[in-house]
């Protein structure tokens, strides 16, 4: 059977039945296309113990795999495998002998709060052509850093699911296909409501909330990514969307936020993923020191 028609099949199961994301269908094809373009295969019964640790090996070797990328690598090819055995084209995983590497314990890369301030004004103060990207700009990366929202979900945002009035933030189908509430501060709803003033004098009436300044449509990832270098090189800081998201999560602990509140404005499924910002937060820590009951014997 060839495998990538048997591929195609496992993509629209994964789409329609199990209602995966179309950024985990990405991670899916990039692991599928690679191993057959490495092992030289073309059919399913090709598929081998050997090659897959062959792939496997190269990537680490050759391609300088971290471990995250060769677990990201695994876990997309045993579903798929998984799925091939389901559907009667293959009798057993070949990736059940292969060992999961230990993950690097890092610290989570984050902005200080001077430089976290720093971008926001120079994002503000940028010699645009219109008012208007002016007021959006701003908007989305206040929007970065006031509640930790990642990449796609502020990018799927709609017009209805943030309530400026309320202070809230509706982000529907995060993560895991999960729906969370986050409380938007008033600085924050400031900035947003200066924005979709702003939208609505441009007769901006397509539903996403960040909307692009040629197209009554939704701002695009291209934008972002261009966005992102633009206020980049402007400010000098190195920093990513997902740095913003985690020094969102670090801020909030220091200045106090409990970690189980943080989890869920994070939309984390486990705890124990929000607990790595308290190793990242110094003066959290510092903090929690001057709880210790022998500070006062000096």
């Amino acid at each position: 059977m060839d495998i990538e028609i048997l591929a195609l099949k496992f993509y629209d199961y994964s789409s329609y039945v199990k209602g995966f994301t179309k950024s985990t269908l990405a991670r899916y094809k990039v692991a599928i296309n690679l191993y057959v373009r490495l092992a030289g295969i073309s059919q399913i019964e090709q598929v081998t113990e050997k090659n897959v640790k062959e792939f496997f090996l190269n990537g680490r070797v050759q391609r300088k795999w971290k471990s995250n990328s060769f677990i990201t690598f695994l876990m997309s090819l045993r579903v798929f495998f998984k799925w091939c055995i389901k559907e009667g084209y293959l009798k057993q995983d070949p990736t059940l002998d292969i060992e999961l590497p230990k993950l690097e314990k890092r610290l989570p890369p984050k902005l200080t709060k001077q430089d976290a301030l720093k971008l926001l004004e120079i994002v503000y103060n940028y010699p645009y052509d219109y008012k208007f990207l002016r007021y959006r700009n701003h908007a989305i990366f206040s929007m970065f850093i006031f509640t930790g929202i990642r990449k796609s979900e502020l990018l799927r945002l709609k017009f209805t699911d943030v309530d400026i009035d309320n202070l809230t933030l509706f982000v529907s189908q995060g993560k895991g296909s999960k729906d969370r509430v986050v409380p938007i501060s008033y600085t924050l709803a400031q900035t947003l409501k200066r924005y979709t003033e702003d939208r609505k004098r441009l007769k901006k009436t397509c539903s996403e909330f960040f909307v692009s300044l040629n197209r009554n449509s939704g701002y695009t990832n291209s934008g972002l990514k261009r966005l992102t270098e633009q206020m980049r090189e402007a400010s000098g800081i190195k920093f990513t969307i997902h740095k913003l998201r985690h020094t969102f999560a670090t801020l909030m602990l220091e200045g106090g936020v409990d970690i189980y509140s943080l989890s869920k404005m994070m939309g984390h499924s486990d705890i124990k993923t929000t607990t790595i910002y308290l190793a990242a937060s110094a003066e959290h820590l510092r903090a929690q020191m001057t709880k210790h009951p022998l500070n006062d014997l000096v």
